[in-house]
């Protein structure tokens, strides 16, 4: 199963993310850190992701091809990340095929309704529980 962590700024969730994927589900599924900028990518290929790449190409090349995508919701919001996540690349989120995993972090103006304002470890934790849940059902 072909994984896409997807964040941008500093990194920082997409590292928690990665890092909990390989403790759940260890190196049996491939995980490659998509990052808005090459900080991003960087902090995730630390963290253990198999791959990584940086960009709004690589971004919109990569997310055709996996079969989940995960990070907050602002993934999918044109101009997030403080102007990090092009029109087109959320475009290209929203658009892939591959179930979306997002954490309803409320920093880009979109709020979910029934969405639980819980800690970001907790609600991590609950994103790589449901990737578990999907890699175990992929099977």
């Amino acid at each position: 199963m072909k994984i896409a962590v997807i964040d941008g700024q500093g990194g920082g969730i997409g590292r928690v993310i990665v890092e909990k994927l390989r403790h759940e589900i260890g190196q049996k599924c491939s995980i490659i850190g998509l990052g808005t900028n090459a900080v991003a990518t960087s902090v995730m290929l630390r963290a253990g992701a198999n791959e990584g790449a940086s960009g709004e190409n690589a971004v919109i090349f990569n997310v055709g091809q996996m079969d989940v995508i995960v990070g907050s919701v602002a993934i999918i919001a044109a101009n997030a990340f403080s102007g990090e996540m092009s029109a087109p690349m959320a475009a290209a989120v929203a658009s892939s095929p591959a179930v979306k995993v997002l954490l309803p972090l409320n920093r880009c103006g979109i709020e979910i309704s029934g969405a639980s304002d819980e800690p970001l470890p907790l609600q991590v934790d609950q994103l790589v529980y449901r990737v578990k849940t999907i890699y175990m059902n992929h099977k």
